[in-house]
């Protein structure tokens, strides 16, 4: 149970870390359960990329508006110069793009950009593509259903994880680790994220005494369908509003352009937050109404048929599927979670702040890159970017001498009796408290109430999880001021 390198995730950050490890080396991929339940295969909207050499600049600068001022500005240089590259090499890959009949990509626009430069492929299913023709392309050994529940860590040195299988429970080691886990989607009752992503790993980090970083920044994405009878709620992406959907209310109204001068395309914080009041307006006007016009919708009637079904396949497809005539039918929508800008504090090469083989990348980690706010369609490229980063940093290291320890396999229950019940209730003191207008006394009240159910006797996973949702609440209570995605009401 030695490896070379264990990854931690089989999202696009730990496959695109694997691919960039030569086959000589012994590689691990851990993934909770199947490969595809990842927050990458459920991605729309595509991968932002600098067009050429001469956009790089605004790349920057469109990151930097929408971080409001917390972005590390060498992360952000190094996100949009190296796109250019891993362009290259994903096209190199035959991953296939959108593309018009000339052959030439296709690029669309999203929120906050100065101009069209995210690529796509499958029309909206960017995330699903990309996904299935990396992970046909690792050589290297992939365990499913392996659920990491311990990080091995002593003096600054991570030697490995302890890992439930179906097959038991394993210490596994290695000289390098990259987590590559994702990000807190299960700490919210409403939220865009695959049912694995859980906050785990972030509360390891926490016990081990290592930082997390502006983990209060959290993005509420603004076009959601919530009603369905499943967790992971509806993506709308915001290449719909990019191509020309509109958000109004019952009467038609596109009542965004009364927040923001922008409309649909202004910062998604911004987009979200003006759905939420606005609802929380149309709850108090029509409170005795209809409950149609309490409701706040996506209109789809700027797209043909033919045009929505060719660009939106996945979209059209599930939405159909609960009886949506499209695209003449309005959508109704809410805002709900959907990434985490803060994360596990890594340098820029993603190594964890404190650590000397521990990595962290994708959404699990905080690069610096996205501030307050991340700029739409950055998410993907920041896996990709930085993951090669770690995998190169590791290579240039393999010359130094390997530490070996043994560790006792950990004893603590993962599961106790009441923690599904404790799960929900932290779900919704989540949403309610923790989302997206916040005020002190909510936060404080969450905050108590995470402090109790820590102090309840819960399993071991439920604990991290509450560590992860206390440093959020916590973090939030700091920063008493409002900016990018951190909304203070008071």
């Amino acid at each position: 149970m030695n490896f070379d390198v264990i990854i931690v995730g089989a999202g696009v950050a730990g496959l695109y870390a694997s691919l960039n490890l030569p086959k000589h080396l012994k590689v691990l991929i851990l993934c909770k359960d199947q490969p595809w339940e990842c927050n990458t295969f459920y991605a729309q909207g595509g991968i932002a990329v600098a067009k050429n050499t001469e956009d790089i600049t605004s790349h920057i600068e469109d990151t930097l508006n929408a971080g409001a001022g917390l972005c590390d500005i060498e992360a952000v240089k190094a996100l949009s110069k190296e796109s250019l590259e891993i362009l290259d090499d994903l096209i190199e890959r035959a991953i296939p793009f959108d593309k018009d009949a000339q052959g030439n990509l296709l690029f669309t626009k999203e929120a906050a950009h100065s101009t069209s430069r995210i690529i796509h492929a499958g029309g909206d299913s960017t995330g699903r593509v990309l996904h299935t023709h990396l992970i046909a392309q690792v050589s290297h050994t992939l365990w499913k259903n392996a659920t990491v529940t311990q990080l091995l860590i002593e003096d600054g040195h991570c030697y490995g994880v302890s890992v439930l299988t179906k097959r038991g429970n394993y210490n596994l080691y290695a000289n390098h680790i990259i987590l590559a886990n994702g990000g807190v989607g299960a700490l919210f009752e409403y939220h865009t994220n695959a049912y694995t992503i859980s906050s785990e790993l972030h509360g390891m980090i926490l016990e081990n005494g290592l930082k997390l970083k502006d983990m209060e920044m959290l993005q509420f994405h603004p076009t959601v369908f919530v009603k369905t009878p499943y967790a992971r709620k509806m993506l709308l992406s915001e290449a719909l509003r990019g191509e020309g959907a509109q958000i109004v209310d019952y009467f038609g109204k596109r009542f965004l352009f009364d927040y923001d001068a922008q409309g649909e395309l202004a910062p998604r914080d911004k987009v979200a937050r003006s759905i939420f009041e606005y609802k929380l307006a149309l709850e108090s006007q029509y409170k005795d109404s209809a409950p149609e016009y309490k409701e706040v919708y996506l209109d789809l009637s700027a797209f043909s048929k033919d045009f929505f079904y060719e660009r939106f396949p996945n979209i059209a497809r599930n939405l159909s599927a609960f009886g949506f005539d499209l695209p003449k039918d309005k959508i109704p929508i809410s805002p709900a979670f959907h990434y985490s800008m803060g994360g596990i504090q890594t340098d820029y090469v993603g190594k964890v702040v404190g650590m000397e083989n521990l990595y962290a990348v994708g959404e699990c980690a905080c690069t610096g890159v996205h501030g307050a706010n991340r700029l739409a369609s950055n998410s993907l490229l920041e896996g990709l970017v930085f993951s090669r980063r770690s995998a190169q940093d590791i290579l240039g290291k393999s010359h130094q001498n390997k530490k070996t320890r043994e560790f006792l396999l950990h004893t603590e229950p993962l599961q106790n009796e009441q923690d599904e019940n404790l799960k929900k209730i932290l779900r919704n003191l989540m949403w309610n408290k923790v989302g997206i207008i916040r005020k002190k006394s909510g936060l404080n009240e969450a905050l108590g109430g995470v402090e109790v159910m820590l102090q309840s006797g819960v399993g071991r996973l439920l604990r991290l999880r509450l560590m992860s949702a206390k440093n959020i609440i916590e973090s939030a209570l700091k920063r008493d001021f409002s900016i990018g995605a951190h909304y203070m009401s008071d």
